[in-house]
């Protein structure tokens, strides 16, 4: 197994470092190596050579089994193009269209709503990555002046929406779920949000043992905060669904427990943890590992390796339940200690 490793910025590095030392724990353990190759590309590289991606970054990314990013985001790049052509370049070049963002309590302790566990918190947003209005359609026109007009169209076309869509009914298939709820805005957003209606009640259609709701996007939010427990998958468009999962980050624990992916079935994918690359606490030993050791279980369970998947989450649950965590879930250990902890724990269980 090859991985390309894309550390970026920020606490990026500080995070990954640690996801590839539970990596290596994992090697050691069940005898079946895995190999990293660390690319320099984010801010410093950019600021030192100008160049975002090298040529034919993309289609080298092409070769490795999966690409582990660690953030990206740099204030000394003011308009963030690196991060813009490393992140967003590849999803697109890559064709990464599904955005996979599993949403679980791992204690009870860490949910921030009233009366509600781990039973409450435990989906799955599927996020159409590829399409929406990230795609940069648009311009503006008499920029700066008080005459200035800007527009941003969004994409939809009946191919990404169909393969999403098919995609989290799938997903629920294999694992024996009975409940997907598309969202959308097709009350304000008639003409791009129909198509969503007119694909979601097709493919439903095939799957009779699914219960397929609708809700609009805000009312969904709502219930996410009222009720989580109530929902199983959701599927929905690029904004909405970067929106909803961070909601739900909230709801495990913060933002430093979201793991994502960015998946093309079969193909070359890209893992990453959700938050931002928080410069001001880059290298200080404070940043959460978990989010992106979590993606990195993320990766070896798309990868095949589901045994290796399920000891990194089960050790990460130990930590948790250990009080082994960084301060912002209560505990007391620096980034490099936690990280220490999770690999000797895989190292133990294994």
């Amino acid at each position: 197994m090859r991985i390309a490793v894309i550390a970026g910025d920020g606490i990026g590095k500080d995070v990954t470092a640690e996801a590839v030392k539970v990596l290596d724990a994992v090697a050691e353990a069940s005898g079946r190596p895995i190999g990293f190759e660390h690319l320099p590309w984010g801010a410093d590289h950019y600021l030192k050579t100008g160049e975002t991606l090298p040529s034919g970054g993309y289609d080298r990314l092409r070769t490795f089994d999966a690409v582990f990013v660690g953030a990206l985001g740099d204030p000394r790049v003011p308009d963030n193009r690196h991060a813009r052509d490393i992140l967003l370049g590849t999803r697109f070049e890559l064709d990464l269209y599904v955005n996979y963002r599993p949403v679980r309590l791992l204690a009870d302790r860490l949910c921030p709503l009233k009366d509600r566990g781990r039973k409450d918190v435990n989906f799955t947003v599927f996020r159409e990555n590829t399409e929406g209005v990230y795609v940069g359609v648009g311009g503006r026109f008499k920029a700066g002046t008080p005459d200035e007009v800007a527009i941003q169209e969004e994409i939809n076309t009946y191919k990404g929406v169909y393969r999403i869509i098919r995609h989290a009914f799938e997903h629920a298939t294999a694992r024996g779920l009975t409940k997907v709820c598309m969202a959308d805005k097709s009350n304000a957003m008639q003409q791009g949000h129909a198509l969503w209606q007119r694909v979601f009640r097709e493919v439903a259609a095939e799957y009779p043992s699914i219960s397929a709701t609708h809700q609009y996007i805000d009312a969904l939010a709502m219930f996410l905060v009222r009720d989580p427990g109530q929902y199983e998958v959701i599927v929905t468009n690029n904004l909405f669904g970067d929106i909803i999962t961070d909601i739900g980050g909230a709801l495990q624990g913060g933002l430093g427990m979201a793991a994502s992916g960015n998946i093309h079935p079969g193909r070359t994918s890209l893992f990453e943890p959700v938050h931002g690359s928080a410069p001001p606490l880059a290298g200080k030993d404070v940043a959460n590992p978990m989010g992106a050791i979590l993606s990195a279980a993320l990766m070896l369970d798309t990868l095949g390796r589901r045994d290796d998947a399920a000891a990194v989450e089960a050790a990460v649950e130990a930590a948790i339940a250990a009080g082994q965590t960084t301060t912002d879930i209560g505990g007391a250990l620096g980034t490099r200690a936690v990280g220490d902890w999770i690999a000797e724990r895989v190292r133990h269980q294994s």
